[in-house]
């Protein structure tokens, strides 16, 4: 057989689970590279030795993306591998025409030869775009299984952004958990509130050994996905989020186009606030690209803590980094909830800090509000510069996480909040029971 030099582009997430799960022991493939996109910090490191196996006694270095080229030349590289998502087609296959000049194949892995088969039943929540309210379904899916008398864990896409050995496997029941794993700020916006409503999460590298370790203390996992992702685990439930406000992002973004094709559930969320018209035309794209799943309706309506505490001042909002970033949305809920009440938003960009002002640069698409972004120290430092910086007298944080536990904010924070809600009936709590009971009858058959 051909032996093949395979170089993996990725943003520390899918690209060391295909790794681990396609190559790792192939002995037929050497691995010489990944590369890193997407997220500030994540190059210059090297996957572990720990990891990567006895193949690579050395580990496998992370190099930036930028480097493709010349590592293919350099690496004589056969195969590169595409491996992150939530990116449009066209940047799929800009990449791979790179690919393509430097003499290499160009190859995407699909669900079939990277999902993981777990011990016990599994209920997968996707999403065709990130910021679609995907993470509030996952929350509130564990809490409907807990209702029936099931153990549930929560495994979450993985975000391994500091010491990688570190992370191949992590549990976290508490926020002293997150503590002490020193969680950046994005991992903590998808833990903290599945540790508020009691759901005990699983996350990090390895994911057969997540998996393993998961399915010994419980009967269901809910897989809450990451972007738009399909789930490293085979799912017995697959749902899948469409955003009613985005409804063109249905299609013409990887993986979530094939995300959708693959959904047995389709929740067409955010109908509270979006057009009648936006939600017709979501509903029809959706049926476009799977007319045999389920399709229910869905709102994320948002809710400030203190709205008196808002009305008539002046506000500097911030929200959810990855939302605002990776789903180039202009603004998220707390802009929404801000603007009925406040007097004036402030747009926080003359304030930003050099840090801050490289994101906004890096996307323009972003409306008056503050990203929480925090992947390192330096960006949560000037996070909270900049909101030192704002000329406002109120902070409405929007983000999932409590932003006061981990940057010193001079203001008064009111926090805005958004949960799951069904408008169909019975809505994806139907789908869910006859998923549930269709599983009781297999059990007692078999």
């Amino acid at each position: 057989m051909t032996h093949e030099r395979v170089l993996i582009l990725g943003a520390a997430g899918r690209d060391f689970h295909n790794f681990n799960v396609v190559y790792r022991d192939d002995p037929n493939v050497t691995v010489v590279a990944f590369t890193a996109t997407q997220i500030p910090g994540i190059g210059g490191r090297r996957y572990p030795p720990a990891l990567a196996g006895p193949g690579y006694p050395s580990g496998i270095p992370i190099e930036d993306e930028s480097q493709l080229e010349s590592l293919c030349r350099r690496e004589r590289v056969t195969q590169v591998v595409f491996a992150y998502s939530d990116v449009s087609h066209a940047h799929v296959l800009g990449v791979g025409s790179r690919a393509l000049a430097a003499g290499a194949d160009f190859v995407l892995l699909g669900p079939e030869r990277t999902m993981l088969k777990a011990h016990v039943p599994v209920v997968a929540v996707s999403a065709v775009r990130t910021g679609c309210g995907k993470s509030p379904i996952a929350r509130w899916l564990g809490a409907r299984l807990r209702s029936k008398g099931l153990r549930v864990a929560v495994l979450r896409h993985p975000m391994p952004y500091s010491d990688l050995e570190r992370q191949r496997t992590q549990r976290f029941e508490t926020l002293r958990d997150l503590d002490l794993a020193a969680c950046t700020i994005e991992e903590r916006e998808e833990y903290e509130p599945h540790l508020a409503m009691g759901n005990v999460v699983f996350a990090g590298v390895d994911y057969a050994s997540i998996a393993a370790q998961a399915a010994a203390e419980a009967d269901v996992i809910v897989w809450d996905g990451g972007n738009n992702d399909f789930p490293f685990l085979r799912p017995d439930l697959h749902i899948v989020v469409v955003d009613a406000l985005r409804p063109d992002n249905a299609r013409g973004y990887h993986p979530g186009e094939a995300v959708l094709r693959t959904a047995d559930v389709i929740v067409v969320n955010k109908v509270d606030v979006a057009s009648s018209e936006q939600t017709a035309h979501a509903i029809s794209t959706a049926r476009a690209v799977n007319a045999r799943a389920r399709l229910v309706r869905a709102a994320s309506p948002v809710r400030l803590d203190d709205p008196d505490a808002v009305r008539g001042r002046r506000v500097v909002v911030v929200e959810d980094g990855p939302t605002i970033t990776h789903g180039q949305m202009a603004h998220g809920a707390g802009f929404v909830a801000a603007a009925g009440v406040a007097a004036h938003i402030i747009d926080p960009r003359a304030a930003a800090a050099p840090e801050i002002k490289a994101v906004f640069s890096r996307y323009p698409h972003i409306g008056p509000v503050l990203p929480a972004v925090g992947y390192n120290r330096e960006q949560r430092e000037a996070l909270q510069e900049t909101i030192a910086n704002v000329d406002a007298d109120i902070v409405v944080a929007a983000t999932p996480v409590d932003l006061t536990r981990l940057v010193c904010i001079g203001k008064p924070v009111v926090r805005a909040r958004y949960e799951f809600v069904e408008m169909d009936t019975p809505g994806l709590g139907g789908c869910v029971d006859d998923w549930l009971a269709r599983s009781a009858r297999h059990a007692a058959q078999s």
